[in-house]
């Protein structure tokens, strides 16, 4: 698990695969529950990017990503936001996450998001 910053979180997801946020807090206690089993998920899928975010730390990282409670896991595919939730999961959710992550067929996430943007791009000039 790597701490992710302001300066290194976009190089993160832009530089693999798959990656897996977790904004957190010491404070937060759901936060120190949910860490053991984020830990253990990292540990088990050594070719997935496993970053945690303290959002006490990176208030404007936080603040960008619109995170409202904690914990929040997030993940990347591809460079796409492909799911995020507030709350903590428990192992089993984690595992099944993991596995609908990985049979994500990215060609066609990557063509809804086109067409989202161009459909956004069109609204926004009329």
């Amino acid at each position: 698990t790597v701490t992710l910053t302001a300066d290194s979180f976009q190089d993160t997801v832009t530089d693999n695969d798959i990656v897996m946020v977790d904004f957190w807090a010491e404070w937060c206690g759901p936060c120190k529950s949910f860490a053991p089993v984020y830990e253990a998920t990292s540990e088990s899928n050594p070719d997935i990017v496993f970053g945690k975010v303290d959002t006490e730390a990176e208030q404007a990282l936080a603040g960008a990503a619109g995170i409202q409670s904690i914990p929040t896991p997030m993940v990347f595919r591809e460079r796409v936001m492909v799911f995020r939730q507030s709350g903590a999961l428990p192992q089993q959710a984690m595992d099944q996450l993991i596995s609908q992550v990985r049979e994500l067929d990215m060609e066609d996430v990557h063509r809804q998001v086109a067409e989202a943007e161009a459909e956004s791009a069109t609204q926004a000039s009329q």
